[in-house]
């Protein structure tokens, strides 16, 4: 037990409840889930029947810190992690996301409770003794890996399909054919969804995504790809065989999407939420410009010129469109610009290096990296690759599993980080080596011409052409005539 399991805590409430005449209390929802598959949940959710909301209030406040954050709801929050509720009908009475009645009912029968539930999956119940109510067949989803529906109430909610997008990323589940008929069925509700609650969803694909590629599976399945049009456009746009033997940049970015979440999982000690986020949603972005720039040249070869250039202000609208905040835009923009910056091949310069890490700010080389591998693995090459850890220098790339070393690979990107690293630039921009005030100690003055001066110098730092604080003052001196 961890300071932060809630079970303890879980438990002694549900004793408390039933001590007190409780005819029913079970942990439900998220938690039962994830505990079924094996992964560590850090919040509880708890549902009790036969009390009322003033009766479970005098119960537990006696006992423990409690919130009525949701008291319109039925919901009492213990402590940080545990949420206790009364069982819920809702009501559908307009469009939307939030366009039906909740009403907080003691006495509601359990399985008319857990019908309101989005997912099987999440409509299991789990008792004090450690037994599972599941009137709807969830457990057995979660074996068969199914997303299903767990009634036509699905509809009432259209913010549901983009949780199947995520719960699909999640899990690697597949949707059954009636639940994508049911999200067909409310697209015309996408508009209605306030555009932050989309986001939350797509951040949960991309920092839980383990196969993030299902989720954009369904994307596809349910028809809800239009409601992205950066996305759709992608479907069906064809790509140079020789490069792209996996075929079209639908089916690219997909790959993509899924090796960037094998980089992250390799990396999870040098990568910090905000920087998955951004790799993710930048390799979902990279190839946005190839729709509008793929065409045959004079021998019938398909290119996508300026495809990376083009995509980069179609990433920033499908980003902002849901109001993804605004460190994350500005940083996946010029990593979508720049993706492709390594096809120039040879051994990039210092003075290469410093001018992409200047590019690619807020976002850093070490990132765009990270993205050129992941576009790399995302080719449809027979072999696969891990790329190792960020903290490991100049390990080649093996091939899965490590032991079958037949086949190695070294991104150009790897190279460019390895002198990035050197240069002190792989996580950062180059800062200004003269600073104002070393100007002051050979008479230049505050003011425009100084300004003008640093700009020059910053310049020639960048291109190598000093390196140290006291080289650049005397350069400034040469310029200067001093």
């Amino acid at each position: 037990m961890t300071k932060h399991d809630p079970i303890p805590l879980a438990m002694k409430i549900i004793d408390l409840l039933e001590q007190n005449g409780a005819k029913d209390v079970m942990i439900v929802g998220g938690f039962v889930r994830d505990r079924l598959l094996g992964i560590t949940s850090k919040d509880v959710d708890i549902e009790v029947y036969g009390l009322s909301y003033a009766e479970i209030l005098k119960i537990l406040a006696p006992c423990f810190h409690v919130d009525l954050v949701g008291k319109a709801f039925g919901v009492i929050k213990v402590g940080n992690l545990v949420d206790v509720a009364l069982p819920r009908r809702e009501s559908k009475n307009g469009l939307g996301h939030k366009g039906f009645d909740v009403e907080a009912i003691a006495d509601l029968p359990p399985r008319e409770a857990f019908a309101r539930r989005d997912f099987t999956i999440n409509a299991i119940g789990m008792k004090r003794d450690g037994s599972f109510f599941d009137p709807y067949g969830g457990i057995s989803d979660l074996k068969n890996k199914v997303l299903r529906a767990t009634s036509p109430a699905f509809k009432d909610d259209p913010l549901r399909v983009l949780r199947g997008m995520q719960f699909a990323a999640r899990f690697g589940f597949k949707m059954d054919s009636t639940t994508i008929q049911f999200c067909r069925e409310v697209y015309n509700e996408f508009s209605t969804l306030p555009e932050e609650r989309v986001y939350e969803e797509w951040k949960k694909w991309a920092l839980k995504g383990a196969s993030p590629e299902t989720g954009l599976d369904v994307l596809k399945e349910t028809g809800w790809i239009s409601a992205f049009p950066e996305l759709d456009a992608l479907v069906d746009c064809p790509q140079n065989p020789l490069w792209h033997p996996e075929g079209d940049v639908w089916t690219h970015t997909k790959l993509v999407c899924r090796e960037a979440a094998k980089i992250i999982r390799n990396n999870t000690s040098f990568l910090d939420e905000n920087e998955q986020v951004i790799l993710m949603f930048s390799s979902l972005c990279h190839d946005f410009g190839k729709p509008s720039t793929t065409r045959a040249d004079e021998n019938g070869m398909l290119r996508s010129i300026g495809h990376a250039k083009a995509g980069a202000p179609l990433a920033r609208k499908f980003l902002e469109r849901m109001k993804t905040p605004i460190r994350i835009v500005d940083a996946v923009e010029p990593l979508v610009a720049e993706h492709m910056a390594t096809q120039d091949n040879g051994d990039p310069s210092p003075r290469a290096i410093r001018r992409l890490a200047r590019r690619l700010n807020p976002a850093n080389i070490k990132l765009w990296a990270f993205l050129c591998q992941a576009d790399a693995l995302g080719c449809g090459a027979s072999e696969r690759y891990f790329a190792p850890p960020f903290a490991q220098k100049n390990v080649p790339f093996q091939t899965s599993p490590p032991e079958d070393n037949r086949c190695r690979i070294r991104f150009q990107a790897d190279v460019w980080l390895d002198v990035a690293r050197k240069l002190d630039v792989a996580e950062k921009e180059p800062q200004p080596i003269v600073q104002g005030k070393d100007l002051l100690t050979i008479g230049v003055r505050p003011g425009p011409s100084m300004g003008k001066l640093l700009k020059l110098l910053f310049e020639e730092q960048i291109d190598g052409k000093f390196a140290t604080k006291e080289e650049g003052v005397s350069r400034a001196r040469e310029l200067l005539n001093l």
